[in-house]
């Protein structure tokens, strides 16, 4: 996808790699690629910036989490920035991306009193007044300014309505149209990765996890450019009282062994330690309303790492400003009568 790149691969001389290094620095340009921010505080920092081109992210939690949420205000950021996104949906369809952009970014606009995803949707489906969708949200809080604002970068956003033969040339294909119109790399966002057809890969879970994983993390080396992949969680992980790990992933070896960086959510009430619960009640219910986003694997930084972040799903977003977790977690909890 790079002039880089060739079917047989490159092979580099490091002293050849320090002078072509040098001689960027020397123009003042940067010799390495620059992570492009999340949007989310604490995570770019922990991540040492945001996501970096050449390198798969996995976003994993358990069903109705918010995993899509958060994928996509992570692709408004990254459109915001300038970057074109292409986000691979194999469960939405595009006027249901659309709203939830809209809905999240009112949110952002107005706060609290924002138009919820409700009124977005009922918007689109056409009640009301004739009028475009500026007009019809014009008397909504955050409304119209919400479309205001998105329409400066949806020109970059960019869906592929994908379908189960979908595969990984399938999006790269995209992907390099999307080049060809913006003359930049893009964010590529697969929604979810156990969607994404391996047809050589039989029907073996892990098989197929390895080719598709792989696939993903070749896109992201050889087009220089930034792969979020959501995963979703197997039986287990879904289970009462337990906390959700990477390898609680459905293909979580071959998943685990390909990303760069394992992003895991989990229900803040589900993973406080019980001490919390019995002897601080009133917290109990506030709990209900986080997520805990952990840093399962980081291979540029720090791993480990607990954060919580405020759900907003009435209007389809989380607030983006969070802080590290200063409850304790566990894996999973005991209940005893």
């Amino acid at each position: 996808m790079t002039d880089q790149t060739s079917l047989g691969g490159r092979l580099d001389r490091l002293s050849d790699v320090l002078a072509e290094t040098d001689e960027r620095l020397r123009l003042g340009h940067s010799a390495t690629h620059r992570p492009w921010p999340t949007g989310f505080i604490p995570l770019d920092t922990y991540l040492s910036g945001g996501l970096r081109p050449g390198e798969l992210t996995l976003l994993g939690g358990p069903q109705g989490l918010g995993k899509t949420t958060m994928a996509l205000q992570i692709a408004r950021q990254v459109a915001a920035k300038g970057h074109p996104v292409v986000y691979v949906s194999y469960e939405h369809d595009s006027v249901s991306l659309l709203e939830r952009v809209v809905a999240a970014e009112a949110g952002e606009l107005a706060g609290q009193d924002g138009v919820p995803l409700r009124g977005v949707r009922s918007a689109l489906e056409g009640e009301g007044e004739a009028g475009s969708l500026s007009d019809r949200l014009s008397s909504a809080p955050g409304g119209a300014e919400a479309i205001a604002s998105v329409s400066v970068d949806l020109d970059r956003f960019h869906i592929l309505r994908a379908h189960v033969d979908t595969t990984v040339d399938d999006i790269t294909s995209a992907v390099r149209e999307v080049i060809a119109t913006h003359g930049g790399q893009p964010l590529v966002v697969v929604d979810y990765v156990q969607k994404v057809a391996a047809p050589e890969a039989g029907q073996d879970e892990e098989r197929r996890m390895a080719v598709v994983a792989g696939a993903l993390k070749d896109l992201a080396l050889t087009g220089a450019l930034p792969v979020l992949a959501i995963s979703a969680s197997d039986a287990a992980g879904i289970a009462d009282g337990t906390r959700l790990r990477t390898q609680n992933l459905r293909g979580a070896s071959a998943l685990a062994y390909e990303a760069d960086c394992v992003l895991v959510l989990n229900e803040k009430y589900d993973v406080v330690a019980r001490h919390h619960l019995v002897y601080g009640a009133a917290n109990a219910d506030r709990y209900h309303h986080f997520v805990v986003l952990s840093i399962e694997k980081n291979r540029g930084g720090l791993a480990r790492v607990d954060m919580e972040f405020r759900k907003r799903f009435e209007q389809a977003r989380y607030e983006r400003a969070g802080e590290l977790v200063r409850e304790q977690l566990v894996d999973s909890r005991l209940w005893t009568s």
